[in-house]
């Protein structure tokens, strides 16, 4: 179909385009690499699940279903338009005008035709989105907030919108010329009912002779294929890199045993120099690749609590700024002359560090497998262990941990103080129990905690439980100095901790605490220490399935607050709800529950922190008390005190916040055969 010349012209082209797209991916790539370990792998399990989420979208339908599909019309289109493109090259290059049997050609004319209408319609939709629909554009909301707080960082002085509306054109001038040309083949051929769509727009040709239509067709294969070859060089600057980085990012993701768990340093290793992150290439490899896999959705950024009471802090903003600044320094990164620039200094200010919760939604919803949250710890790690800057207020605390192993700073000796006139028996006293029971510091040295902690002795003793604590041997699991970045004291006392269980060797480790869960379980086996761990809502589930714990009927309403390390980080969820269920009692959702919960704002180590009103706890307290349930559940020691501490700021009087163990303690018989409601 083309001539000589075309296919020449054509051919140098393609050459040219592919060498300038080659450069800028290959230096993409070189600038990942630069970033430390672990290394981005690929294993074939991972890849057949990575093209499974990358064609079907499956992050992203977590949120904002009418724009999804909207992007999901675009992207499954463009997806086709990969097979389209070689197809239409091929049969510019020779002769054969059908590449396929006749019945499956009809088919791919139909599927490309409708194809082409759905792109086009959903780009027009999206630009309208973001430039005609300014109060849906989340980058201008971004830009206010970063204004209130007088923070100038890079991405502001960015051409965002430019960036989209260059892509933007590009899809609609491709396809668009892809659809006029297919129409001028109908002008010449004569009709075809398998393009409808190209069919309908054949009369804007009308009155052009056979030579002219030919010209046009010429043209508008050009048209098509040409702007891939002016496009292509570009992309890898663009946010729609994603599109290709969004399967690398899925193929080579890094297993972790929850999206919250880390990656400890060794601080054994002679060679190493650097703890934590402060410049861009002390990021992990997957940290980097992150950079050119975000979509710029800003989904991370609606979840994040701290966004939503008017923090610093947007993981988008962290994302954004790390790929411009990259633009903007691309061969020198890539080449290896990092410029002298902290993180701090473009990518996110130091209030929006220590602003995180760790809560870990962003990481959740995020449709492209970031995880800003690990960015942001890998700072504090660097400020904490580099240079030594950390909020004065974790001063006591990281004392407390080191001297008295415990936040609260209190002496190890009173650990077992809570447990004064109950039989708690030590692992000395009984070494076969079947579970270790992992106290915790804030049920033994918080008084409101300790309620918890003494409801539940009561609920294992008539369930005949054979159970032990470690007494005054238990020492803090080291969640809140691993969150603020204290990665050193953290492995300090997971050593203690951990030759402490391998020396008793439990059978089931059991929590009330679901960050000390987390840590134990999912954090410590990384450093050696193997255990079996449950959260207490999941022996409770357990034990009143098995009717083991007689309980009389609850005639209330009651919502459950998921902590965040319960639900999202573990995916225990149903659990607490079946314990509920279980007491009689009718669970009234709030509209953010089990992984999508809003946190209470203590985590990342926020209980030992200042914050700024509005509170993240004080948020979460009015979902929950604007359910009209009677009692607000949770199953958090850190999420009582939050809850109880917004509650006295807004109604005193309001619904009563208690932990499931509290609950349950309360609908046990007493020995007169009654319920007791004071424990």
């Amino acid at each position: 179909m083309l001539t000589l010349t075309e296919k020449v012209l054509f051919t140098l082209a393609a050459l040219f385009a592919v060498y300038g797209t080659g450069l800028g991916i290959s230096a993409v790539f070189r600038i990942i690499r630069q970033g430390q370990s672990p290394a981005l792998h690929l294993d074939s399990k991972r890849t057949l699940r990575a093209i499974g989420a990358w064609i079907t979208m499956g992050g992203m339908w977590k949120a904002r279903p009418l724009v999804t599909t909207i992007h999901a019309a675009l992207a499954w289109g463009f997806v086709l338009y990969l097979l389209v493109n070689m197809v239409d090259l091929a049969r510019g290059y020779f002769s054969v005008p059908v590449l396929f049997p006749d019945w499956l050609y009809h088919g791919y004319r139909l599927a490309v035709d409708l194809a082409s209408g759905a792109v086009l319609l959903a780009m027009l939709l999206l630009l309208l989105r973001r430039f005609l629909l300014p109060g849906r554009d989340a980058l201008s909301q971004r830009d206010n907030i970063l204004r209130i707080h007088e923070v100038r960082l890079l991405f502001l002085r960015q051409t965002i919108s430019r960036d989209s509306l260059i892509v933007g054109l590009f899809i609609l001038l491709h396809v668009g010329f892809r659809l006029l040309g297919e129409s001028a083949a109908i002008g010449l051929h004569g009709p075809d009912p398998w393009q409808p769509l190209a069919s309908t727009i054949t009369p804007v040709w009308a009155g052009l002779s056979p030579d002219h239509l030919t010209i046009w067709y010429h043209v508008c294969w050009w048209g098509a294929l040409g702007l891939i070859l002016a496009f292509a060089p570009y992309f890898p600057y663009t946010k729609h890199f994603h599109f290709m980085m969004a399967g690398v990012n899925f193929a080579t993701q890094i297993h972790r045993s929850s999206p919250g768990a880390l990656d400890p340093i060794d601080f054994e290793d002679a060679g190493a120099d650097v703890f934590g992150s402060l410049t861009l290439e002390q990021l992990p490899q997957s940290s980097i690749a992150d950079t050119f896999a975000c979509i710029m959705c800003n989904r991370c950024q609606d979840v994040c609590p701290a966004y939503a009471t008017g923090k610093e802090l947007s993981p988008a903003a962290l994302e954004i700024n790390k790929r411009y600044f990259v633009n903007e320094h691309l061969w020198d990164l890539a080449s290896g002359e990092t410029p002298d620039v902290k993180l701090t200094e473009y990518a996110i200010t130091e209030a929006a560090v220590w602003a995180c919760t760790a809560c870990g939604a962003c990481t959740e919803i995020c449709p492209v497998a970031n995880a800003p949250m690990q960015d942001i710890l890998q700072i504090r790690r660097g400020l904490v262990l580099m240079e030594d800057q950390y909020p004065a207020t974790l001063e006591p605390v990281y004392q407390g941990m080191e001297r008295n192993g415990n936040p609260w700073n209190m002496s190890a000796q009173d650990r077992m103080g809570w447990a004064e006139g109950l039989e708690v028996p030590t692992v000395e006293e009984n070494p076969d129990a079947e579970l270790l029971w992992w106290v915790g510091c804030a049920p033994s040295y918080d008084q409101r905690a300790q309620q918890t902690a003494r409801a539940l002795v009561r609920i294992l003793q008539t369930a005949n439980i054979s159970f032990s604590v470690l007494g005054n041997r238990e020492r803090c699991t080291g969640d809140s100095a691993r969150r603020s970045g204290n990665e050193y004291l953290f492995s300090e006392l997971a050593g203690r901790n951990i030759a402490t269980l391998d020396q008793i060797k439990p059978k089931r480790i059991l929590t009330t605490c679901p960050h000390c869960l987390h840590t134990l379980g999912k954090e410590y086996a990384a450093l050696g220490g193997h255990y079996e761990v449950i959260h207490h809502t999941e022996l409770l589930a357990e034990l009143a399935d098995e009717g083991r714990i007689p309980m009389e009927a609850l005639k209330e309403d009651i919502t459950f607050h998921d902590p965040c390390y319960l639900g999202r980080q573990n995916d225990i969820t149903e659990a607490p709800r079946s314990v509920l269920e279980n007491v009689g009692a009718t669970v009234t959702e709030m509209p953010r529950n089990r992984k999508d919960s809003f946190c209470c704002g203590a985590g990342g180590a926020q209980m030992w922190m200042d914050e700024s009103a509005p509170r993240v706890n004080d948020v979460r307290y009015a979902e929950a008390a604007a359910t009209g349930a009677d009692t607000i559940a949770t199953g958090c020691p850190f999420c009582l005190t939050m809850l109880r501490d917004a509650a006295t700021r807004f109604d005193t009087n309001g619904p009563p916040i208690k932990d499931v163990a509290e609950i349950v303690a309360e609908r046990l018989p007493s020995r007169s055969g009654h319920p007791e409601k004071n424990l």
